[in-house]
């Protein structure tokens, strides 16, 4: 089932059919540890409505923090030592793939995460940025994954690139990243197949594509909640990143006005333009 935040209400789609729920407070809604029996039970007793996701699609957040993991790909941990070489960098990232701590940190307050067809940005200051296309969990307050959407975590690599202790900057700033356009809700782990799509366009012609399966993940997502949920509390759940498979090569970046599309098997695709 996917579960759609829009501004006429909450959307549950399944079979292709649209029930809709217009009274509902998102942030009680999704932070249920039986979130797939909910949405189930409705769609048993609720009879279909007209599809409202045109009346716009949010960013599928609300009061939830966003956070966010790294080096969780082989291909990342490469990218990181590339950029950072130079500074004397790489060294860190090396040790944090192979170490039993994994990287997590802070991402994005909701009013800096945008949704689909909305714009991200890339920093005035920076000279090389790239998006980051990453399966990302919907948790509650519990500690429960209860569903999945797409995540563009857009990064600085040129701030990252200089100094390791620049990640806050390079991560985080206004548009810095977009999740959406559903949480897909299911009862059961991803497959292990499931791919993620990178795919940039500049001015109609491709930039960029690649693809990676989620089972080149060197952690798990239970592992990266269980370490993003150590001594920090979240009243509302929480969005968690887990990291990018996809790394364009080191002489693209991105520039305002390129399209970034984002899918991820079974849940849809995300897409927003660069400012």
């Amino acid at each position: 089932m996917k579960l759609y935040r829009t501004l006429a209400g909450i959307m549950i789609e399944q079979d292709d059919k649209s029930y809709v729920l217009k009274n509902e407070d998102w942030d009680v809604f999704i932070n249920d540890d039986n979130l797939f029996q909910k949405l189930a039970k409705i769609i048993s007793e609720q009879a279909p409505a007209e599809n409202i996701a045109q009346d716009g699609v949010l960013a599928p957040i609300g009061n939830q923090e966003l956070w966010a993991c790294g080096v969780t790909y082989l291909r990342s941990k490469v990218g990181r030592q590339e950029e950072s070489k130079d500074a004397g960098g790489g060294d860190f990232y090396a040790r944090v793939y192979e170490a039993e701590r994994p990287e997590v940190f802070f991402k994005a307050t909701p009013h800096r995460v945008v949704g689909p067809n909305q714009k991200v940005r890339i920093r005035k200051d920076s000279t090389w940025d790239v998006p980051e296309p990453e399966l990302t969990l919907v948790v509650t307050s519990s500690g429960k994954i209860v569903g999945y959407t797409i995540g563009n975590d857009m990064s600085s690599r040129s701030i990252e690139g200089e100094n390791p202790l620049y990640l806050p900057q390079a991560k985080t700033y206004d548009a810095c990243a977009a999740v959406g356009p559903c949480i897909f809700v299911t009862n059961e782990p991803l497959d292990k197949g499931t791919q993620i799509h990178l795919e940039i366009n500049r001015g109609g012609a491709n930039q960029f594509q690649g693809s990676i399966e989620i089972s080149q993940m060197k952690r798990t997502p239970e592992e990266l909640v269980s370490f993003v949920f150590r001594e920090a509390s979240f009243p509302y759940g929480c969005l968690i990143m887990t990291g990018t498979g996809i790394v364009p090569e080191n002489d693209f970046t991105l520039k305002s006005g390129d399209e970034v599309k984002i899918s991820i098997d079974g849940i849809g695709t995300l897409v927003n333009e660069v400012m």
